[in-house]
């Protein structure tokens, strides 16, 4: 007669397939598509500042360059993330600040995890870009998750706000060099 494996040992054999089946599973899962925005609602303080919309249109803009980069549209006041392939990764709306920069392109020179913004708020996911009338303009979120409160009259500020999880988005994205590209 065979000698019988002990209940242990079919466990032990057992839960190691299960891990390993649950490991090829989340391996290929990450291979796949992911999500390209989010519909998420922040918290908001500030209810005179308008909430972005959720909407997304279905195309980078026109003359935004090609290859992996950020888009930064203007009058939409959206970002997409733009991978080598030409494939947007994420799209999201933003909260500008008073000071935009001009169209054109530039890269992400570079990248600041937290700090305060000009307007107190407590900010990370910095990442700097731009400069115009002596005002840096970087992308980030609040680290509270909450929109900007409008500026006060006459200041100038140039972060360009965004959901907390987009900003990890874009944080994750976007390494020093990384394109940007405005477009009005």
């Amino acid at each position: 007669m065979p000698a019988r494996l002990p209940s242990w040992a079919w466990v032990a054999g057992l839960t190691v397939g299960a891990i390993a089946a649950v490991t090829v599973l989340g391996v290929q899962a990450d291979r796949g598509p992911h999500p390209t925005a989010t519909s998420a609602k922040p918290s908001s303080t500030a209810s005179a500042q308008p909430t972005p919309t959720a909407s997304a249109p279905a195309r980078v803009p026109d003359g935004s360059g090609t290859g992996r980069r950020v888009v930064y549209a203007l009058g939409e006041k959206r970002v997409w993330l733009v991978d080598a392939s030409e494939a947007t990764r994420r799209t999201f709306t933003v909260w500008p600040g008073s000071v935009s920069p001009d169209p054109g392109t530039y890269t992400v020179s570079s990248r600041n995890a937290a700090t305060t913004g000009s307007d107190g708020v407590q900010i990370e996911h910095i990442m700097y870009f731009a400069a115009k009338d002596g005002v840096s303009v970087a992308f980030s979120n609040a680290v509270d998750g909450a929109s900007p409160p409008p500026a006060a009259s006459g200041t100038k500020t140039g972060g360009v706000r965004m959901r907390k999880a987009d900003g990890t988005a874009l944080w994750s994205f976007g390494t020093v060099g990384t394109t940007v590209t405005v477009v009005k």
